[in-house]
Protein backbone atom coordinates (compact mmCIF):
# COMPACT_ATOMS: atom_id res chain seq x y z
CA UNK A 1 0.00 0.00 0.00
CA UNK A 2 1.31 3.47 -0.64
CA UNK A 3 2.07 6.08 1.98
CA UNK A 4 -0.49 8.45 1.35
CA UNK A 5 -4.11 8.94 2.52
CA UNK A 6 -6.09 8.26 -0.83
CA UNK A 7 -7.38 5.12 0.53
CA UNK A 8 -9.39 7.33 3.05
CA UNK A 9 -10.89 9.79 1.05
CA UNK A 10 -12.35 7.70 -2.12
CA UNK A 11 -15.46 6.18 -1.04
CA UNK A 12 -18.58 6.64 -1.80
CA UNK A 13 -21.38 8.65 0.13
CA UNK A 14 -22.86 5.31 0.05
CA UNK A 15 -19.96 3.41 1.82
CA UNK A 16 -19.45 6.41 3.89
CA UNK A 17 -23.56 5.80 5.69
CA UNK A 18 -22.46 2.06 5.76
CA UNK A 19 -19.76 2.43 7.51
CA UNK A 20 -21.18 5.71 9.83
CA UNK A 21 -24.10 3.28 11.25
CA UNK A 22 -21.67 0.51 11.57
CA UNK A 23 -19.64 3.22 14.49
CA UNK A 24 -23.09 3.70 16.17
CA UNK A 25 -22.76 -0.60 17.84
CA UNK A 26 -21.63 -1.23 21.26
CA UNK A 27 -17.97 0.36 20.73
CA UNK A 28 -17.13 3.09 22.54
CA UNK A 29 -18.80 2.38 26.14
CA UNK A 30 -15.39 3.59 28.05
CA UNK A 31 -15.83 6.91 26.93
CA UNK A 32 -13.45 10.13 28.34
CA UNK A 33 -10.66 7.62 29.06
CA UNK A 34 -7.10 8.58 29.07
CA UNK A 35 -4.05 6.27 27.80
CA UNK A 36 -1.20 7.80 29.89
CA UNK A 37 2.76 7.85 29.38
CA UNK A 38 4.45 4.96 31.39
CA UNK A 39 7.30 6.26 34.05
CA UNK A 40 9.02 3.50 33.91
CA UNK A 41 9.32 1.51 30.56
CA UNK A 42 10.34 -1.82 32.65
CA UNK A 43 7.32 -2.08 34.55
CA UNK A 44 5.13 -1.89 31.26
CA UNK A 45 3.19 -4.91 30.73
CA UNK A 46 0.54 -6.39 28.15
CA UNK A 47 0.21 -7.93 24.57
CA UNK A 48 -1.11 -5.67 22.08
CA UNK A 49 -2.84 -5.82 18.40
CA UNK A 50 -2.34 -3.19 16.50
CA UNK A 51 -4.04 -2.57 13.18
CA UNK A 52 -2.67 -1.45 9.98
CA UNK A 53 -2.61 -0.50 6.73
CA UNK A 54 0.76 -1.01 5.74
CA UNK A 55 -0.01 -4.78 4.68
CA UNK A 56 3.30 -4.33 2.61
CA UNK A 57 5.43 -3.76 5.88
CA UNK A 58 3.63 -6.90 7.66
CA UNK A 59 4.49 -9.10 4.69
CA UNK A 60 7.92 -8.46 4.24
CA UNK A 61 8.83 -8.70 8.15
CA UNK A 62 9.91 -4.89 8.72
CA UNK A 63 6.94 -3.86 11.56
CA UNK A 64 8.39 -7.03 12.94
CA UNK A 65 11.76 -5.65 13.13
CA UNK A 66 10.41 -2.43 15.04
CA UNK A 67 8.44 -4.70 17.45
CA UNK A 68 11.64 -5.99 18.31
CA UNK A 69 13.07 -2.44 18.50
CA UNK A 70 10.27 -1.09 20.80
CA UNK A 71 11.41 -4.32 23.40
CA UNK A 72 14.43 -3.32 23.49
CA UNK A 73 13.13 -0.33 25.81
CA UNK A 74 9.56 -2.14 26.63
CA UNK A 75 10.59 -5.73 26.96
CA UNK A 76 7.17 -6.34 28.76
CA UNK A 77 5.38 -5.87 25.91
CA UNK A 78 3.97 -7.99 23.34
CA UNK A 79 3.35 -6.75 19.59
CA UNK A 80 1.28 -8.27 16.83
CA UNK A 81 0.31 -6.98 14.23
CA UNK A 82 -2.76 -7.51 11.74
CA UNK A 83 -2.43 -5.78 8.19
CA UNK A 84 -5.56 -5.00 6.67
CA UNK A 85 -5.90 -4.58 2.74
CA UNK A 86 -9.35 -3.51 3.13
CA UNK A 87 -8.38 -1.81 5.80
CA UNK A 88 -11.80 0.67 6.18
CA UNK A 89 -13.83 -2.16 5.02
CA UNK A 90 -12.68 -4.12 7.81
CA UNK A 91 -12.35 -1.60 10.84
CA UNK A 92 -15.80 -0.22 10.23
CA UNK A 93 -17.03 -4.02 10.89
CA UNK A 94 -15.11 -4.61 13.89
CA UNK A 95 -15.90 -1.28 15.30
CA UNK A 96 -19.32 -2.40 15.74
CA UNK A 97 -17.62 -4.27 18.66
CA UNK A 98 -15.18 -3.38 21.17
CA UNK A 99 -12.76 -5.30 19.43
CA UNK A 100 -10.80 -3.04 16.72
CA UNK A 101 -7.38 -3.77 18.37
CA UNK A 102 -5.88 -1.96 21.13
CA UNK A 103 -4.13 0.40 18.74
CA UNK A 104 -5.50 1.41 15.19
CA UNK A 105 -5.22 4.18 12.31
CA UNK A 106 -8.35 6.40 12.44
CA UNK A 107 -10.44 5.56 10.06
CA UNK A 108 -11.37 8.27 7.87
CA UNK A 109 -15.68 8.02 8.64
CA UNK A 110 -15.41 8.48 12.06
CA UNK A 111 -16.87 11.46 12.88
CA UNK A 112 -14.22 13.71 14.88
CA UNK A 113 -16.67 14.94 17.35
CA UNK A 114 -16.68 11.13 18.13
CA UNK A 115 -13.37 10.54 18.81
CA UNK A 116 -13.97 9.75 22.89
CA UNK A 117 -16.31 7.24 22.40
CA UNK A 118 -13.80 5.05 20.53
CA UNK A 119 -10.55 5.89 21.13
CA UNK A 120 -8.23 6.92 24.60
CA UNK A 121 -7.47 10.29 25.01
CA UNK A 122 -3.43 11.28 24.38
CA UNK A 123 -3.50 14.33 26.22
CA UNK A 124 -4.21 17.79 26.02
CA UNK A 125 -3.77 20.00 22.87
CA UNK A 126 -1.43 22.55 24.52
CA UNK A 127 1.26 19.65 25.58
CA UNK A 128 0.82 18.12 21.99
CA UNK A 129 1.38 20.83 19.96
CA UNK A 130 4.46 21.72 21.40
CA UNK A 131 5.98 19.11 20.79
CA UNK A 132 4.31 17.40 17.31
CA UNK A 133 2.51 18.57 13.97
CA UNK A 134 -1.10 17.61 13.21
CA UNK A 135 -2.65 17.30 16.73
CA UNK A 136 -5.65 19.81 15.29
CA UNK A 137 -6.96 17.03 13.47
CA UNK A 138 -7.57 14.76 15.98
CA UNK A 139 -8.31 17.51 19.17
CA UNK A 140 -12.05 17.71 21.05
CA UNK A 141 -12.44 19.48 22.83
CA UNK A 142 -9.07 20.45 24.02
CA UNK A 143 -7.78 16.77 24.02
CA UNK A 144 -5.58 15.12 21.40
CA UNK A 145 -6.81 11.54 20.70
CA UNK A 146 -4.74 10.28 17.65
CA UNK A 147 -1.27 11.13 16.14
CA UNK A 148 0.26 10.22 12.77
CA UNK A 149 3.48 8.74 12.25
CA UNK A 150 4.20 10.81 8.81
CA UNK A 151 3.37 14.10 7.07
CA UNK A 152 2.90 15.00 3.15
CA UNK A 153 3.64 18.24 1.39
CA UNK A 154 1.97 18.75 -2.02
CA UNK A 155 3.95 19.69 -5.12
CA UNK A 156 4.48 18.78 -8.94
CA UNK A 157 6.82 15.34 -9.21
CA UNK A 158 8.62 16.80 -12.57
CA UNK A 159 11.30 15.43 -14.90
CA UNK A 160 14.20 17.48 -14.78
CA UNK A 161 15.98 16.75 -17.74
CA UNK A 162 12.73 17.06 -19.61
CA UNK A 163 11.96 20.30 -18.29
CA UNK A 164 15.43 21.33 -18.67
CA UNK A 165 14.90 20.31 -22.86
CA UNK A 166 12.34 22.83 -22.70
CA UNK A 167 14.58 25.88 -21.75
CA UNK A 168 13.17 25.81 -18.38
CA UNK A 169 15.24 26.00 -15.76
CA UNK A 170 13.08 28.06 -12.79
CA UNK A 171 10.33 26.91 -11.07
CA UNK A 172 7.18 29.25 -12.26
CA UNK A 173 5.87 31.51 -10.26
CA UNK A 174 1.92 31.78 -11.40
CA UNK A 175 -0.32 29.40 -13.36
CA UNK A 176 0.30 31.42 -16.42
CA UNK A 177 4.09 30.61 -16.42
CA UNK A 178 3.39 27.23 -15.64
CA UNK A 179 1.15 26.62 -18.97
CA UNK A 180 3.71 28.42 -20.72
CA UNK A 181 5.97 25.99 -19.41
CA UNK A 182 3.85 23.03 -20.62
CA UNK A 183 4.01 24.43 -23.96
CA UNK A 184 7.58 25.15 -24.34
CA UNK A 185 7.60 20.61 -23.29
CA UNK A 186 5.07 19.99 -26.03
CA UNK A 187 6.97 22.06 -28.67
CA UNK A 188 10.25 21.13 -27.28
CA UNK A 189 10.61 17.46 -26.17
CA UNK A 190 8.59 14.21 -27.21
CA UNK A 191 6.77 14.34 -23.40
CA UNK A 192 3.32 14.48 -22.43
CA UNK A 193 3.76 17.60 -20.34
CA UNK A 194 1.11 16.60 -18.23
CA UNK A 195 -0.75 13.55 -16.88
CA UNK A 196 -4.01 13.05 -15.18
CA UNK A 197 -4.17 9.57 -13.84
CA UNK A 198 -7.58 10.25 -15.00
CA UNK A 199 -8.67 6.84 -14.97
CA UNK A 200 -7.30 6.08 -11.53
CA UNK A 201 -9.17 8.48 -9.89
CA UNK A 202 -7.80 9.34 -6.79
CA UNK A 203 -4.83 10.85 -8.08
CA UNK A 204 -7.31 13.60 -9.01
CA UNK A 205 -8.01 14.31 -5.17
CA UNK A 206 -4.66 15.49 -4.81
CA UNK A 207 -5.72 18.68 -6.12
CA UNK A 208 -7.64 19.70 -3.35
CA UNK A 209 -3.88 19.76 -1.31
CA UNK A 210 -3.60 23.40 -3.11
CA UNK A 211 -5.94 24.56 -0.44
CA UNK A 212 -4.00 26.96 1.22
CA UNK A 213 -1.03 26.37 -0.86
CA UNK A 214 -2.12 29.10 -3.09
CA UNK A 215 -2.96 31.67 -0.94
CA UNK A 216 -0.43 30.93 1.80
CA UNK A 217 -3.07 31.04 4.91
CA UNK A 218 -3.23 28.28 8.07
CA UNK A 219 -6.72 29.13 8.20
CA UNK A 220 -7.43 28.00 4.89
CA UNK A 221 -9.95 25.33 6.06
CA UNK A 222 -11.94 27.68 8.01
CA UNK A 223 -12.09 29.60 4.73
CA UNK A 224 -14.20 26.62 3.25
CA UNK A 225 -16.68 26.25 5.95
CA UNK A 226 -17.07 29.83 6.39
CA UNK A 227 -17.21 30.92 2.07
CA UNK A 228 -17.44 29.69 -1.28
CA UNK A 229 -14.50 27.67 -2.13
CA UNK A 230 -15.16 28.54 -6.01
CA UNK A 231 -15.31 32.33 -5.68
CA UNK A 232 -13.01 34.16 -7.83
CA UNK A 233 -9.34 34.06 -6.19
CA UNK A 234 -9.93 31.34 -3.52
CA UNK A 235 -7.69 28.40 -3.62
CA UNK A 236 -9.74 25.75 -4.90
CA UNK A 237 -11.05 27.86 -7.64
CA UNK A 238 -7.33 28.55 -9.15
CA UNK A 239 -6.41 25.09 -8.67
CA UNK A 240 -9.42 23.79 -10.34
CA UNK A 241 -8.66 26.52 -13.21
CA UNK A 242 -5.16 25.53 -14.06
CA UNK A 243 -6.22 21.86 -14.17
CA UNK A 244 -8.92 22.65 -16.74
CA UNK A 245 -6.78 24.87 -18.67
CA UNK A 246 -4.06 22.65 -19.03
CA UNK A 247 -6.69 19.68 -20.63
CA UNK A 248 -8.02 22.79 -22.63
CA UNK A 249 -4.98 23.48 -24.02
CA UNK A 250 -3.90 19.90 -25.22
CA UNK A 251 -1.36 19.91 -22.74
CA UNK A 252 -2.18 16.51 -21.15
CA UNK A 253 -2.83 13.25 -22.51
CA UNK A 254 -4.51 12.45 -25.95
CA UNK A 255 -7.49 10.39 -24.02
CA UNK A 256 -7.32 10.66 -19.99
CA UNK A 257 -9.95 7.49 -19.72
CA UNK A 258 -6.72 5.12 -20.83
CA UNK A 259 -4.29 6.52 -18.23
CA UNK A 260 -2.72 3.85 -15.81
CA UNK A 261 -0.96 4.87 -12.20
CA UNK A 262 1.52 2.09 -12.13
CA UNK A 263 2.37 2.47 -16.00
CA UNK A 264 2.93 6.27 -15.26
CA UNK A 265 5.41 5.99 -12.80
CA UNK A 266 8.22 4.20 -15.18
CA UNK A 267 6.92 6.62 -17.72
CA UNK A 268 7.56 9.88 -16.15
CA UNK A 269 11.44 8.39 -14.82
CA UNK A 270 12.13 8.20 -18.58
CA UNK A 271 10.77 11.48 -19.47
CA UNK A 272 8.10 10.21 -21.48
CA UNK A 273 5.74 12.26 -18.79
CA UNK A 274 6.94 15.91 -17.55
CA UNK A 275 4.65 16.28 -14.69
CA UNK A 276 2.51 15.26 -12.27
CA UNK A 277 0.59 16.83 -9.32
CA UNK A 278 0.65 14.52 -6.42
CA UNK A 279 2.68 14.70 -3.07
CA UNK A 280 6.05 14.30 -1.16
CA UNK A 281 5.02 10.75 -0.82
CA UNK A 282 5.44 10.17 -4.55
CA UNK A 283 8.89 11.31 -4.81
CA UNK A 284 10.39 7.87 -3.36
CA UNK A 285 8.02 5.77 -5.74
CA UNK A 286 9.35 7.27 -8.87
CA UNK A 287 12.79 7.09 -7.87
CA UNK A 288 12.34 3.48 -7.51
CA UNK A 289 10.46 3.37 -10.84
CA UNK A 290 13.44 5.28 -12.16
CA UNK A 291 16.20 2.29 -10.72
CA UNK A 292 13.93 -0.50 -12.39
CA UNK A 293 13.45 1.60 -15.45
CA UNK A 294 17.17 2.33 -16.12
CA UNK A 295 16.58 5.87 -15.81
CA UNK A 296 18.56 8.01 -13.73
CA UNK A 297 16.65 8.80 -10.16
CA UNK A 298 18.33 12.38 -10.19
CA UNK A 299 15.75 13.57 -12.95
CA UNK A 300 12.82 13.40 -10.21
CA UNK A 301 12.60 16.54 -9.61
CA UNK A 302 9.71 18.49 -6.85
CA UNK A 303 8.19 21.62 -7.42
CA UNK A 304 5.48 23.53 -5.62
CA UNK A 305 2.26 25.11 -6.94
CA UNK A 306 3.29 28.16 -8.86
CA UNK A 307 1.94 30.56 -6.82
CA UNK A 308 3.91 33.31 -4.43
CA UNK A 309 2.71 35.40 -1.22
CA UNK A 310 5.42 38.37 -1.43
CA UNK A 311 7.55 36.29 -3.11
CA UNK A 312 7.61 33.12 -1.53
CA UNK A 313 5.91 29.86 -2.00
CA UNK A 314 4.09 27.91 0.22
CA UNK A 315 2.54 24.12 0.53
CA UNK A 316 0.81 23.04 3.49
CA UNK A 317 1.35 19.83 5.12
CA UNK A 318 -1.17 17.06 6.16
CA UNK A 319 -1.62 13.91 8.15
CA UNK A 320 -1.20 10.12 6.91
CA UNK A 321 -3.67 8.07 8.76
CA UNK A 322 -3.41 8.67 12.51
CA UNK A 323 -2.80 5.94 15.38
CA UNK A 324 -5.40 5.87 18.14
CA UNK A 325 -5.52 3.85 21.09
CA UNK A 326 -8.82 1.82 21.34
CA UNK A 327 -10.45 3.23 24.56
CA UNK A 328 -11.66 -0.47 25.26
CA UNK A 329 -7.93 -1.47 25.42
CA UNK A 330 -7.42 -3.37 28.64
CA UNK A 331 -3.23 -2.48 28.06
CA UNK A 332 -3.73 1.37 27.32
CA UNK A 333 -0.50 2.33 29.08
CA UNK A 334 1.59 -0.55 26.60
CA UNK A 335 -0.77 0.69 23.35
CA UNK A 336 0.40 4.95 24.39
CA UNK A 337 4.10 3.61 25.06
CA UNK A 338 3.82 2.04 21.49
CA UNK A 339 2.23 5.09 19.64
CA UNK A 340 5.09 7.32 21.30
CA UNK A 341 7.78 5.08 20.69
CA UNK A 342 6.75 4.63 17.12
CA UNK A 343 6.22 8.07 16.56
CA UNK A 344 9.62 9.75 18.18
CA UNK A 345 11.71 6.74 17.67
CA UNK A 346 11.06 3.60 15.27
CA UNK A 347 12.43 5.94 12.25
CA UNK A 348 9.67 5.22 10.41
CA UNK A 349 9.22 8.96 9.00
CA UNK A 350 12.89 8.75 7.94
CA UNK A 351 12.47 5.18 6.17
CA UNK A 352 9.84 6.40 3.64
CA UNK A 353 11.63 9.74 3.16
CA UNK A 354 8.48 11.80 4.63
CA UNK A 355 8.00 14.47 7.02
CA UNK A 356 8.49 14.01 10.41
CA UNK A 357 5.72 15.13 12.84
CA UNK A 358 7.89 15.88 15.45
CA UNK A 359 8.05 20.07 15.01
CA UNK A 360 11.92 19.98 15.60
CA UNK A 361 13.51 17.79 13.19
CA UNK A 362 14.90 18.20 9.81
CA UNK A 363 12.86 17.62 6.91
CA UNK A 364 13.81 15.01 4.68
CA UNK A 365 15.34 14.48 1.40
CA UNK A 366 12.84 14.97 -0.99
CA UNK A 367 11.98 18.46 0.84
CA UNK A 368 15.17 19.39 0.22
CA UNK A 369 14.71 21.57 -2.47
CA UNK A 370 11.87 23.35 -1.14
CA UNK A 371 14.41 24.05 2.02
CA UNK A 372 16.54 25.86 -0.73
CA UNK A 373 14.24 27.36 -2.39
CA UNK A 374 12.75 28.76 1.30
CA UNK A 375 9.28 27.19 0.65
CA UNK A 376 7.44 27.89 3.65
CA UNK A 377 5.86 24.86 5.14
CA UNK A 378 2.16 25.26 6.62
CA UNK A 379 0.33 23.57 9.08
CA UNK A 380 -3.14 24.11 8.39
CA UNK A 381 -5.65 24.87 11.69
CA UNK A 382 -7.83 22.19 11.37
CA UNK A 383 -10.57 23.41 14.45
CA UNK A 384 -13.30 23.37 11.42
CA UNK A 385 -12.01 20.38 9.41
CA UNK A 386 -14.72 17.84 10.25
CA UNK A 387 -17.61 20.94 9.50
CA UNK A 388 -16.08 21.17 6.29
CA UNK A 389 -16.41 17.23 5.44
CA UNK A 390 -19.95 17.28 6.63
CA UNK A 391 -20.26 20.68 4.08
CA UNK A 392 -18.70 18.69 1.49
CA UNK A 393 -21.10 15.25 1.92
CA UNK A 394 -23.97 17.09 2.57
CA UNK A 395 -23.59 19.17 -1.05
CA UNK A 396 -22.41 16.18 -2.70
CA UNK A 397 -20.05 17.68 -4.45
CA UNK A 398 -16.76 15.37 -3.55
CA UNK A 399 -13.59 17.67 -2.85
CA UNK A 400 -12.20 14.90 -1.33
CA UNK A 401 -12.97 12.37 -4.00
CA UNK A 402 -12.63 11.97 -7.79
CA UNK A 403 -16.17 12.75 -9.35
CA UNK A 404 -16.26 16.59 -9.70
CA UNK A 405 -12.44 16.65 -11.25
CA UNK A 406 -13.52 14.39 -13.65
CA UNK A 407 -16.23 16.36 -14.92
CA UNK A 408 -13.57 19.01 -14.52
CA UNK A 409 -11.71 17.20 -17.16
CA UNK A 410 -14.29 15.81 -19.12
CA UNK A 411 -15.30 20.02 -19.66
CA UNK A 412 -12.16 20.90 -20.56
CA UNK A 413 -11.44 18.14 -23.28
CA UNK A 414 -14.65 18.38 -24.75
CA UNK A 415 -16.64 15.19 -23.32
CA UNK A 416 -19.12 17.09 -21.18
CA UNK A 417 -20.83 20.41 -22.15
CA UNK A 418 -20.71 23.88 -20.20
CA UNK A 419 -18.58 26.44 -19.34
CA UNK A 420 -15.67 26.67 -16.62
CA UNK A 421 -17.20 29.26 -14.37
CA UNK A 422 -20.65 27.70 -14.96
CA UNK A 423 -19.49 24.49 -14.10
CA UNK A 424 -17.56 26.00 -10.48
CA UNK A 425 -20.06 28.28 -9.90
CA UNK A 426 -22.62 25.39 -9.74
CA UNK A 427 -20.00 23.69 -7.19
CA UNK A 428 -20.19 27.10 -5.11
CA UNK A 429 -24.38 26.26 -5.18
CA UNK A 430 -24.32 23.22 -3.92
CA UNK A 431 -21.74 24.85 -1.10
CA UNK A 432 -24.04 27.48 -0.09
CA UNK A 433 -26.99 25.29 0.22
CA UNK A 434 -25.86 22.81 1.80
CA UNK A 435 -24.26 25.59 4.27
CA UNK A 436 -27.87 26.60 4.57
CA UNK A 437 -29.10 22.83 5.73
CA UNK A 438 -26.47 22.58 8.01
CA UNK A 439 -26.61 26.40 9.77
CA UNK A 440 -23.34 27.05 9.12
Amino acid sequence: MHLNRRTTLTGSLALLALLASACTGTGGSSKGADAKAPDDPSKVKGSLTVLTHRTDLVQDGTMKKYAAEFNETYPGVKVEFDGLTDYEGEVKIRMNTENYGDVLMIPAVVEKKDYPKFFASLGTKAERAAKYRFTDYSTVDGKVYGQSPVGVVPGFIYNKRVWSEAGVTDWPTTPAEFLDDLKAIRSKTDAVPYYTNFKDMWPLTQWTNVNGSVGCDPHATTKLAEGDPWAEGADLRVGDTLLHDIVRGGLAEKDPTTTNWEGSKPKLAKGEIATMWLGSWAVVQMRDAAKQAGADPADIGFMPFPAQRDGTFCAVTSPDYQQAVNVNSDNKEAARAWIDWFTDKSGYAEANLALSPLKDAPLPAVLEPYEKAGVKLLDLEDSKGAEVKSLDNRSEVGIYKPDYRQELVDLARGARKGGLDDYLGGLGERWAEARSALGA
